[in-house]
């Protein structure tokens, strides 16, 4: 049995906690006030017997028992967070048809945890799921080629077509290890070529109008059409890039070897949608969608904040 006063509220501020080192960002990422933060904190610290954080020390580092305990208390979360997402979607069966297009940014973490939990669901259905890039699969929603799209939203209406927004996924710049050790980042790459995103793409038109409106601009040397190959001459040290966090986490094997920073310009983000058919509004895109924002949770956003906290805010879900 729990001990009194460990609930599932405190496990979330602490793991809030441990990921940004601040009160304030918790509370922002966990919606609760400040106060609120501080008493679940305490209240858990209590009922455990022990400090978790190292409260004289700004900003809040962990303790040894904080760490041993947060590794568990993850583990907890994570596993309690998919079972809910797996229960989601509780009843497909009337479909006769599916057809789904998702994001590429997906297709490492996401997309296989989503098509396992639809295809639970879909006991006397034909199911087709693609993956593309973002132009692609809107311009396929938008040509009645598919019943629902998950992708990045270009912020046009579209006859006949509803969206469900999912998450806010804001903008960052990627360099080599080591390469920015001050405050102005543009100075720090001044020599290194920029690496701009294949022009077709809805990422490269959002960050090229962006860089316009802020009258900034850059080389045109390179132009990668893989978001991976993008990330790789990142860590190779060949140029800069800006990308988003959840482009970021699907680069995983380079971690080690780029920094990522916010922008140096005015920040902006992408939204991430889903899209369905106006014919197809009611429970399956609704519960779709809210098992999208529990997987990107889960899956996307509490790693990435993980690594980069100082997206704490910046990177989060959208209600309907």
């Amino acid at each position: 049995m729990l001990a009194k006063g460990v609930t599932l509220r405190g496990l979330e501020v602490f793991e809030a906690l441990a990921a940004t080192g601040s009160v304030a960002q918790a509370a922002s990422a966990t919606g609760l006030s400040q106060p609120a933060v501080s008493q679940q904190l305490r209240n858990l610290e209590t009922a455990l017997a022990t400090d978790l954080i190292d409260h004289g020390k700004r900003p809040m580092r962990l303790t040894p028992a904080g760490l041993s305990f947060l590794t568990r208390a993850e583990a907890a979360l994570s596993q309690l967070r998919l079972a809910q997402s797996e229960l989601t979607v509780m009843d497909l069966a009337h479909l006769s048809a599916l057809s789904i297009g998702v994001i590429d940014d997906f297709e490492n973490d996401l997309t296989p945890r989503l098509v396992t939990i639809l295809a639970d669901n879909l006991t006397r259905c034909k199911f087709t799921l693609t993956t593309a890039p973002s132009h692609e699969i809107l311009q396929a929603i938008a040509d009645k080629q598919l019943h629902i799209a998950i992708s990045a939203s270009d912020g046009a209406m579209r006859d006949g077509v509803l969206e469900y927004p999912l998450a806010r996924d804001p903008f960052i710049l990627v360099a080599p290890k080591g390469r920015i050790q001050g405050d102005d980042r543009l100075a720090a790459l001044h020599n290194l070529p920029f690496l701009r995103y294949e022009r077709g793409q809805l990422i490269s038109r959002q960050i090229e109008a962006h860089l316009a409106r802020q009258k900034l601009e850059l080389p045109d040397r390179f132009e990668i059409g893989s978001h991976l190959a993008l990330m790789a001459m990142v860590a190779r040290r060949i140029g800069w890039a800006v990308t988003t966090p959840l482009g970021f986490m699907r680069a995983g094997r380079f971690h080690d070897q780029v920094d990522a920073f916010p922008l140096p310009v005015k920040p902006f983000s992408r939204t991430i949608s889903l899209y369905a058919s106006a014919d197809w509004a009611g429970n399956v895109p609704t519960d779709v969608a809210r098992t999208m924002r529990q997987l990107i949770q889960t899956h996307m956003i509490e790693p990435a904040l993980g690594k980069l906290p100082w997206l704490a805010g910046d990177l989060r879900l959208l209600e309907a």
